[in-house]
């Protein structure tokens, strides 16, 4: 495969969906110009916020995070988000075979509440992922809002 299934990325991948690991965000980057050759390129216990300062704006990246939130005061809901990253200065070639590319390494990274294209880091804004989470969790304890 395309390195997407390589140890250190799955170790990285299993830590974010452990309870007990305070790691909860990876970032996979191509590991040159050409080729679809993926390395782990970064991993954080920041969240999304933290992710979405370490992706580059002239590269295509895989992130994949795990979001906790409130449903209320009793409960806390834990969601995980597959993202598809093309940067806005991303090469013409690059950002053609990301749409192939990105399957592989969703195979590997298989367990996601939901996948986002971003473009922006604007496109990561936190608020509107959890509400995008609950509506794709069914219950939503907060009446539509985010």
């Amino acid at each position: 495969m395309s390195g997407a299934d390589a140890p250190e990325v799955l170790s990285a991948y299993d830590a974010i969906r452990s309870d007990k690991d305070p790691m909860n965000w990876l970032i996979l980057s191509y590991a040159g110009a050409v080729g679809d050759k993926l390395k782990l390129s970064g991993t954080g216990s920041g969240g999304l916020e933290e992710l979405a300062n370490n992706l580059d704006a002239s590269q295509a990246q895989y992130g994949y995070v795990r979001v906790e939130y409130a449903n209320d005061t009793e409960s806390k809901r834990v969601k995980f988000v597959f993202v598809v990253w093309i940067g806005e200065n991303t090469k013409v070639m690059r950002k053609a075979r990301v749409s192939i590319e990105s399957g592989n390494v969703k195979r590997v990274l298989n367990h996601h509440s939901i996948s986002i294209d971003a473009r922006d880091k604007a496109d990561l804004d936190e608020a509107e992922i959890v509400a995008r989470l609950r509506r794709a969790g069914g219950a939503d304890y907060n009446g539509g809002r985010g």
